[in-house]
């Protein structure tokens, strides 16, 4: 079930962001005056097709759910009549050849940014970012940030609850190799404290929440099973809400981080659990589930603890800014991600950052249906993540890619003259070689991670 559920959200959340990024294509070409002959949601076989009445475009959706093209009318491609001769994608402007494949990549960065409006408006709850517990050598004990201490902003931007604090300081030390974090004392004093990388140090992306050396405070809670998520490990072992877990493996339970310590550090390894169940034990045998999580496998059953409404009033919060606000926040989140994602890809090239933080298709899939059975928000923000990477890698100047007709484009401009089309087919020769390659090393690491 998990399994169908990670590969049916993989798909859907890759329909979306192939049909925003083709719909680009597609739009500014009609507004160019160009012909469109075929839009197509995947490769291959359709599957489905439709005309609508007075409209020359077939729109498909094809067998092969791994990206999508806009036909155009082209004179290189056939004959084209007389009088369709100024419809034709070849015929047009230098401008408008420039507009139509631009707005592909440019139509996912903005939808990544409607979808961070939209979860900043929405809002999500989390833990009060309050630091429970410092690591001696991590970058945050460096700072001089304490053991209570409450991050307030992070580089200016709002961090009223831990997700979203911690993930500020990750992506600003990633990007620019420090961050200054606005703190609220126990005693209600507001501090700055700047957090910096060590000189020349390089972390890689997936460690740079355990370089922080930084832990949410985390009140004692009772073992008691809230939500079980139906298919994954908890469901399918028999727990129920209002499960008291008593044991594990004859060990003593005593508290819910001690539950979660046992079952992440059990990935594929059979439990034997007791619970308190009507005031009667019963014994459970469950496997958590192999997950990988910043490249380690780690146990997951599927359950959220038992909250009752004061603990939520005392240490959790939600976090949304106002419509206005949210707009600017959302502006900045997704040129942050745009800029740090390039400098990731840059380091990879130059070997400063190592292929292991590229995701192929079955990491794709696990993250899609991971995020998907934790709720909207998630999966939305996942959605957002992705659309940035989609816009930002298609931009890259390597034939095939968006960026790569950008670059014929640019070298018309200056020369005057087309780029020749045996120097085009050389370089698109090229271009399919360099994303085969990109697209093996990826499932390589995937197959790396998913086998150990």
């Amino acid at each position: 079930m998990t399994v169908i559920i990670a590969i049916i959200s993989f798909i859907a959340a890759l329909g979306i962001l192939v049909t925003i990024h083709e719909f680009g294509h597609f739009w500014v070409a009609r507004l160019c005056g160009v012909k469109v002959l075929r839009f197509s949601v995947g490769f291959g076989a359709p599957l489905f097709k439709f005309n609508r009445k007075n409209d020359p475009t077939d729109y498909v959706i094809a067998s092969i759910p791994l990206g999508g093209y806009v036909k155009m009318l082209d004179e290189r491609d056939g004959d084209v009549t007389e009088d369709e001769k100024e419809l034709a994608f070849n015929n047009k402007p230098l401008l408008s050849k420039i507009a139509i494949v631009l707005a592909g990549p440019l139509f996912n960065l903005i939808f990544a940014f409607i979808l961070f409006w939209v979860i900043l408006t929405v809002g999500e709850e989390g833990l009060k970012p309050i630091v429970g517990k410092l690591e001696p050598s991590g970058i945050a004990s460096q700072s001089g940030i304490e053991v209570g201490d409450s991050f307030e902003t992070i580089n200016n931007r709002p961090a009223s609850i831990w997700r979203v604090a911690i993930g500020l300081i990750s992506s600003e030390l990633l990007d620019d190799g420090q961050v200054t974090a606005t703190v609220i004392k126990p005693d209600g004093r507001t501090n700055k404290v700047i957090l910096r990388l060590r000189d020349g140090a390089m972390i890689e992306p997936n460690e740079m929440v355990a370089s922080i050396g930084i832990e949410p405070f985390m009140p004692t809670m009772k073992p008691y099973i809230g939500e079980v998520i139906d298919g994954e490990p908890a469901d399918k072992a028999g727990f129920k809400t209002g499960d008291l877990v008593i044991s594990a493996n004859h060990q003593l339970v005593d508290t819910w981080r001690q539950w979660v310590t046992v079952t992440r550090a059990s990935p594929g390894v059979q439990l034997s659990v007791e619970v308190l169940r009507d005031e009667q034990v019963t014994q459970l045998l469950i496997t958590p589930k192999e997950i990988i999580e910043n490249d380690i496998v780690i146990g997951r059953i599927g359950v959220a603890p038992m909250i009752d409404e004061q603990f939520v009033e005392t240490y959790y919060t939600s976090y949304s800014l106002a419509v206005l606000p949210a707009i600017n926040e959302a502006f900045t989140q997704t040129m942050s991600y745009s800029v740090l994602t390039v400098k990731l890809i840059g380091r990879m090239l130059i070997g400063e950052a190592s292929v292991k933080n590229l995701s192929g298709p079955i990491s794709l899939a696990q993250y899609a249906g991971m995020t998907a059975s934790i709720g909207l928000i998630t999966f939305l923000k996942f959605l957002a993540f992705v659309s940035v990477s989609l816009g930002v890698i298609n931009l890259l100047p390597i034939p095939m890619l968006d960026g790569g007709h950008l670059l014929f484009y640019f070298i018309e401009a200056l020369k005057g003259k087309p780029v020749s089309e045996k120097s085009q087919a050389i370089f698109m020769r090229l271009g399919i070689f360099m994303l085969l390659s990109m697209m093996l090393l990826a499932i390589f690491v995937d197959l790396e991670r998913f086998f150990g």
